[in-house]
């Protein structure tokens, strides 16, 4: 199929096939599988009722390299665990922790020989971003000189801790500062999980009931807030019971009419919420925001079709039945991982098709440090935007975003310039941040925001200008 790798807004003309063109992309459905994770060494003997217990995945995450020798042993050769080590003691942003679900579908079929199987481990999609190793990054601009740690600069628009006002009707409540897994492109990088080499995390100071107590308190005063992304880190990992409180506390509240709650665990860790507990929690929560005329959504995020298995179906229908309304996957647009329209469009109708959930954005990854590797240019970007539609329905056909620090999402479109040379776009806003509104600053509306392609991908004086100026 054409790639669109070119620096042009259109794409090759695919190559005819007798007095036939060819289809760039051709639907073929394809069933899930769960990989067999008895191909791991340490979990040969490791029955389905472990597997679907999800205590038992949380007590068998890989937490460092020498856990994952202990699962994969030799089919790994010494040059990648090397490898690994060497990423998180000189880059790696984020601790390890990959629960087994996740790790069983990195190279699910891959031939067992040691050799064969680290080469494809090394080129699987999951694999990259979920444990990143040295000889990924890259070599010359491991960062963009604008990057930060708090990249959409989130913490900056806390009107109290972890309550995000960045729009002018919607809220992120950041209840915790952990997931059940770790991403290497973590765009809250600052804040959560563990400290790395490179990086001593940001801490929430307040208790968990105090922080959830401000954050009422806040929406309860402030009624044009309507929209409330529940997150953290993961709601997964938030004791059921206190979350139960807070969204019935959150229903309570009669001007909030929409209620997300965030979670990576439908892909990575399905069986937290196949959990009898959990999904009789999530039945009151759901009853309880249909009789009140609420909005209840699960969003998740799902970067590669490998990701999606029958137990991550199993885990969307049983959300449904009990009455959610919709999940939705907001995954992250990656280079190496999912950055051709074939990966995409793959990832969707296995999404859609197969496992109830709605395709509904990728962001850009964003400007954190040592991420330039994962990063796509903007007008990468918009030809993927391109070559995606008109395959899936309208409703399920993804928007790929740039969320610009200070501005937002934005569709990779809607851009105001574009300074291809230098890699800077320029975008503008249309509204106050919630955390806005008393600013002094009367030309918020009217300035022009700049997000910058990755270095790489810029032709030679561009390339050239970001050696000898970093501003």
């Amino acid at each position: 199929m054409p790639t669109l790798d070119d620096r042009t807004a259109t794409t090759t003309p695919p190559t005819p096939h007798g007095d036939h063109p060819a289809q760039p992309y051709e639907y073929t459905r394809r069933t899930l599988t769960e990989p067999d994770w008895r191909r791991f060494p340490a979990w040969h003997d490791t029955t389905d009722t472990q597997w679907r217990d999800a205590q038992w995945q949380r007590a068998h995450c890989v937490k460092n390299p020498t856990q994952l020798r202990a699962v994969v042993g030799n089919l790994l050769t010494d040059d990648f665990y090397d490898d690994l080590a060497a990423d998180q003691h000189n880059h790696a942003t984020m601790s390890m922790l990959i629960p087994p679900q996740m790790l069983n579908t990195m190279a699910p079929h891959a031939d067992t020989t040691p050799t064969a199987f680290t080469d494809a481990f090394r080129a699987d999609p999951i694999r990259n971003y979920m444990l990143p190793i040295a000889t990924d990054r890259d070599p010359h601009w491991p960062s963009h000189p604008h990057s930060t740690r708090d990249s959409l600069h989130e913490a900056e628009m806390w009107v109290v801790e972890g309550l995000t006002h960045r729009y002018p009707t919607k809220v992120l409540a950041e209840l915790l500062s952990t997931c059940p897994q770790y991403c290497g492109h973590c765009t809250r990088m600052d804040l959560v999980g563990n400290n790395t080499p490179q990086v001593d995390k940001h801490k929430l100071a307040l208790k968990p009931t105090d922080r959830q107590d401000a954050m009422i308190t806040y929406l309860k005063a402030t009624p044009g807030v309507r929209d409330v992304v529940v997150s953290g880190g993961d709601v997964a990992n938030v004791p059921w019971r206190q979350l139960e409180t807070f969204l019935m506390r959150l229903l309570d509240i009669d001007t909030v009419r929409d209620i997300r709650l965030a979670t990576k665990a439908l892909a990575a860790l399905p069986q937290h919420w196949l959990q009898p507990t959990i999904v009789e929690g999530l039945e009151r929560v759901a009853r309880t925001a249909h009789r009140r005329g609420v909005n209840l959504a699960i969003h998740t995020h799902v970067n590669h079709t490998q990701s999606v298995t029958p137990l991550v179906a199993e885990a969307t229908r049983t959300a449904l039945d009990v009455g959610v309304r919709d999940i939705r996957n907001q995954g992250v647009l990656m280079r190496g991982v999912n950055n051709t329209p074939e990966a995409l469009l793959d990832l969707c109708f296995a999404l859609q098709g197969e496992a109830g959930i709605l395709p509904y954005y990728f962001y850009m990854c964003d400007m954190i440090p040592n991420a330039e590797h994962w990063r796509v240019a903007v007008w990468e970007a918009q030809n993927l935007q391109h070559a995606i539609m008109g395959y899936l329905p309208g409703y399920a056909t993804p928007r790929i975003i740039c969320d610009v620090p200070y501005v937002g999402k934005r569709w990779v479109h809607q851009l105001a310039d574009y300074d291809r040379d230098l890699g800077i776009s320029y975008w503008t806003k249309n509204y106050l941040a919630g955390s806005e509104r008393d600013t002094d600053d009367t030309d918020v509306l009217h300035r022009r925001y700049p997000y910058y392609d990755p270095i790489t991908t810029l032709p030679a004086a561009g390339r050239d200008h970001w050696t000898h100026h970093t501003d």
